[in-house]
């Protein structure tokens, strides 16, 4: 579609991690959900995995609120997620279960953005002359992908098999089609 080619291609890329963090919370055991790696008793402790699912609703999150914040007036319904709890401890049903809701949004943000709105500065908490869309949205992603790595890097030390197939699409392989 004219206008659209790098939305389109960023859409699909946030929404592939969307759906790769997805099958990694499909396979945290219930049991584990208190469990972190074990540091140093010098550093501070790292979060459990069920906050973890918690945060990860977080930075899905972080995408409905770039894309209200560029669209105000045609997503306003988007101000509604603001009251679904992020960054809590929570079990892989209730993080997938919101985790789906938040995608359908991000799907609905991506449908009517622009090829060139992704150069219009948003204003941010951060940074008051704003930061374009574009920007705002690698960010999210960018988050986004550094705490589905933390997931995955956890559940590999909990002794849970994952495989590279479980993080990552690999494309133009076999494997491609079982990691969808």
């Amino acid at each position: 579609m004219p206008g659209r080619e790098i939305v389109i291609s960023l859409e699909g890329k946030v929404l592939e991690t969307i759906q790769l963090t997805d099958h990694l919370i499909s396979i945290v055991p219930t049991d584990k959900l208190d469990w972190n790696p074990q540091l140093s008793p010098l550093q501070r402790p790292p979060v459990p995995i069920g906050h973890l699912l918690g945060h990860l609703l977080d930075c899905a999150a972080g995408f409905c609120a770039v894309f209200q914040a560029a669209y105000s007036s045609q997503l306003a319904d988007f101000a509604l997620l603001r009251a679904m709890p992020v960054n809590h401890s929570t079990s892989p049903e209730n993080a997938r279960k919101h985790l789906k809701i938040y995608k359908e949004h991000i799907a609905r943000g991506f449908q009517i953005c622009r090829d060139a709105d992704l150069s219009r500065r948003i204003p941010t908490v951060f940074v008051g002359e704003g930061e374009t869309l574009l920007t705002l949205l690698l960010g999210n992603l960018e988050h986004l992908l550094n705490h589905k790595y933390q997931l995955f890097f956890y559940l590999k030390l909990a002794g849970v098999p994952v495989a590279s197939n479980d993080l990552y699409n690999w494309r133009g392989t076999s494997e491609t089609q079982s990691a969808s």
